[in-house]
């Protein structure tokens, strides 16, 4: 039979003085620490005189064809469940965007959608620095492929003050282009 070997207890340590003031500094060290960095240095996310337009969206572009009818032959080779009379493409069309400023093209970018399928949301961001003051500010959305198809136009005058961000949004419901 083995012998259980019992544990050693130990004598209970009080902590004096001079363990709680080293404990007190070196806390207030870190809370100073924290403290100067969060101050320091000086972050400035635009330059004196500068504003920022962003340009920020996710929508899904129309379908890249047309739906079409079946033919007798075609429905005929599928199965009685997959028999639609129409077959519409599943790809949707990417979205371009373009942004003048003052007659100068600033941004012309296209976004494809997204999915295996190419058939979901196409998202937009881009950040523009520019100088503050007035501006014409032109911006044109495409969202089909199709010859012929529309394309979303903004043309606006706009003042924009120094720090200030403006937002270039596309929302086909509240009518295209929209700046807040």
């Amino acid at each position: 039979m083995a012998k259980k070997i019992a544990p050693v207890a130990r004598a209970k340590q009080t902590l004096g003085p001079m363990a709680w003031l080293g404990q007190l500094l070196l806390y207030g060290l870190f809370a100073l620490a924290v403290g100067t960095l969060s101050h320091w240095p000086h972050y400035h996310p635009l330059g004196p005189g500068e504003a920022l337009i962003k340009v920020s969206f996710i929508h899904t572009g129309k379908p890249v064809g047309d739906c079409r009818p079946l033919t007798q032959e075609e429905l005929a080779r599928l199965p009685p469940n997959m028999r639609a009379p129409t077959v519409c493409p599943r790809e949707r069309s990417p979205v371009s965007v373009q942004v003048v400023l003052d007659g100068r093209a600033v941004l012309d970018r296209s976004a494809p959608p997204s999915g295996l399928s190419k058939d979901g949301a196409s998202a937009m961001y881009a950040r523009l620095v520019v100088p503050a003051g007035e501006r014409r500010l032109a911006v044109r959305v495409r969202d089909d492929v199709r010859p012929g198809a529309s394309v979303y136009e903004r043309d606006a005058k706009v003042q924009l003050a120094a720090g200030q961000v403006l937002v270039v949004d596309f929302d086909p419901e509240k009518g295209g282009v929209t700046l807040q």
